[in-house]
């Protein structure tokens, strides 16, 4: 509170900025716009600047900005229904009942929340295990040993959330470089946690999705083409930056044995995150069921909840804010589009961008997983995993820094997209409401385009014919 006091007049110049747009009524009494630009975009832009500007206030900028967009819904949209968005016109109790019933945005803004805070206590178990201590024992000296650090991070978040592997990855870090971690080695430890899961549909939020909305699991497989590509690329780089700032110590202490239970505790809370993940959809669900068993076998480390509380809510504040943008539709599914998608996803958070993509359908969906999944390493608030690291390390929070210094996850993302698209091209698939060939969904550019011959023609088809 007495930081908030001490920078009040900086957060009220910023609550003008963010009003500002609201001045800028349409003259046929429309919802405010600069041109094309509704006030919602510029209201949310606005927002981002502040946390790229204001990167030791960034909690307060999220809150201010959320209430200052709720503020601006309310006033200026009359169909804007706040109960509705969050928990859309189904009754509560049969979505709780019926996952496929869900509808609204609290399924992901609680599961956000379960996992964020779970996923904290879980790498300071992880740590309690001792294992972070013993791995410089067969960790290389040198750059190699970083390298192979993020190369760990990218294999285990292939079959669990990017967060937990990102934390992981940061707590092994802290613990083998002596507390000195380059900020360009902490976005690659995000790039290498969002990189695994992109070509996993168990690996990260948003292919889980698509998997959930029809893409078959092999129909994202391919991703890793660009995935692996990027990671050898940024892990060569952000190694060597490691290495010249603070090499592994070998000093791992020979009497230092690890806690096997808490270990078991660590498989308990990713096994139960993956099994409510398949099950349920909510892999928090299953997260915080483990940790409260985990209990009979070891204490569990609650103080790091408050910890991990602040930068959680800052998250949550972002992910709101992003729902209530008024983005309707997206240029027609290409591959520029999907590349355009990958830098809009460092800044614009990557579920709701994907909810849109299946919505319109026609996407090479293992380039998608790769463009909105890498995408957000290039920005630390652009994925969930970069703001859970943070509360590990707080200076990566500094967005000047975090490119600066992190500026081959960008080349990266550039290398491995178009090394996807030379090799393999533009593959676009099928989802539960659109095919790729005679699209049965009415409005859609693709429906109903081979009963004029009466022959079965694909996209592919058409877009040579176009």
């Amino acid at each position: 509170m007495s930081l908030l006091k001490s920078n009040s007049k900086r957060l009220f110049i910023f609550l003008l900025i963010l009003l500002s747009p609201v001045t800028l009524l349409a003259a046929d009494g429309n919802i405010p716009s600069i041109g094309p630009v509704r006030a919602e975009f510029i209201i949310f832009g606005l927002i981002l600047l502040g946390v790229a500007l204001f990167h030791k206030h960034t909690f307060w900028v999220a809150v201010i900005g959320l209430a200052v967009l709720l503020t601006f819904k309310f006033i200026f949209d009359p169909a804007f229904n706040l109960g509705e968005h969050m928990f859309g016109t189904t009754p509560f109790g049969e979505q709780l009942m019926d996952k496929d019933l869900r509808q609204g945005e609290w399924g992901i803004i609680l599961n956000l929340l379960g996992l964020l805070l779970g996923f904290a206590v879980l790498s300071k178990i992880f740590e309690e295990s001792h294992v972070p201590e013993v791995l410089p024992r067969y960790l290389p000296d040198d750059w190699k040993g970083p390298f192979l650090l993020l190369i760990f991070v990218f294999v285990l978040s292939s079959f669990l959330d990017n967060i937990a592997a990102a934390l992981i990855g940061g707590t092994i870090a802290l613990v083998v470089f002596k507390n000195k971690v380059h900020i360009g080695y902490i976005a690659a430890i995000v790039a290498a946690s969002n990189a695994g899961g992109c070509g996993s549909v168990v690996g990260d939020t948003t292919t889980t999705m698509m998997w959930i909305d029809g893409v078959a699991a092999f129909n994202v497989l391919h991703g890793y083409v660009a995935a692996i590509v990027a990671l050898l690329f940024f892990a060569w780089f952000a190694a060597h930056q490691q290495d010249k700032f603070q090499r592994i110590q070998k000093t791992a202490a020979e009497n230092v044995r690890i806690d096997w239970l808490k270990l078991v505790n660590v498989v308990l809370i990713l096994a139960g995150a993956i099994i409510s993940n398949i099950l349920y959809d909510m892999p928090a669900l299953g997260v915080w069921i483990a940790i409260v068993i985990g209990v009979l076998l070891r204490p569990v480390p609650w103080k790091e909840v408050p910890g991990a509380l602040k930068g959680t809510i800052f998250l949550l504040c972002l992910v709101t804010c992003a729902s209530l943008m008024p983005v309707e539709e997206l240029p027609n599914a290409s591959w520029g589009t999907a590349f355009a998608l990958g830098f809009l996803s460092s800044v614009f958070d990557n579920i709701p961008l994907t909810k849109l993509c299946l919505d319109q359908g026609h996407y090479d969906w293992g380039m998608l997983a790769y463009t909105v999944g890498f995408g957000g390493s290039m920005i630390w608030f652009g994925s969930s995993a970069g703001v859970a690291i943070t509360n590990k390390f707080p200076e990566g929070r500094n967005v000047l820094l975090w490119l600066k210094k992190g500026w081959h996850i960008a080349v990266a993302y550039i290398l491995g997209f178009f090394t996807l698209y030379l090799l393999l091209g533009w593959e676009p698939a099928d989802n539960n409401e659109h095919k790729v060939i005679n699209c049965p969904v009415p409005g859609c550019p693709m429906a109903g385009q081979g009963e004029a011959t009466g022959e079965v023609v694909s996209y592919l088809d058409l877009e040579k014919i176009k």
